[in-house]
């Protein structure tokens, strides 16, 4: 039986600021079955997809993609922000709805010819999907699709990404 995620997240009306509708994804988290059902989900399309490597950017990509790599035995690399891993490092800057910001993979995190597949809790302008995915590529990896629990539809994130395979489990149109 399928499980209808949006009736486990929360809406917070005016956060973080006026106007926003903020999607909070907790409430599945804090449920063992609802998050084991959401991870299998995602587990499910990465395997139809052939990943080798799950890649997660920080934080909530983390949250989301652990699990997922985990379930199917195969390795998680972070996508980090600035100045958080040891190593030698490859970066690419995004640009957000209020700035911009960067993210870092180690150089040595994705193996030429790797299939991967980005997981991250929302996807709603694709600034941080941009970035992931430059990194992969930069480092020779193949990005075979994205995943994410929710996808805002209206900020047409999917739109700049036309030869990527996208999938979500809820997907919100307007407000």
């Amino acid at each position: 039986m399928a499980v209808d995620f949006s009736k486990y997240i929360a809406n917070i009306p005016d956060f973080p600021n006026k106007g926003i509708i903020f999607r909070d994804i907790t409430p599945i988290l804090q449920d063992g079955k609802l998050y084991r059902a959401a991870t299998h989900e995602l587990a499910e399309y990465a395997k139809k997809r052939g990943a080798d490597v799950i890649v997660g950017p920080e934080a909530r990509g983390f949250i989301v993609g652990c699990p997922v790599a985990t379930e199917l035995g195969i390795g998680f690399v972070p996508a980090r922000k600035p100045h958080k891993l040891p190593r030698e490092t490859e970066s690419a800057s995004y640009d957000l709805e209020y700035g911009s910001n960067v993210l870092e993979m180690h150089k040595d995190a994705i193996k030429p010819g790797q299939k991967v597949v980005i997981c991250d809790d929302l996807m709603a302008t694709a600034g941080t999907l941009h970035a992931t995915k430059e990194l992969v590529e930069n480092l020779g990896g193949k990005v075979v699709g994205a995943a994410f629990y929710i996808e805002l539809v209206d900020l047409k994130g999917r739109e700049k990404f036309p030869d990527t395979n996208i999938y979500s489990l809820v997907q919100y149109h307007g407000s």
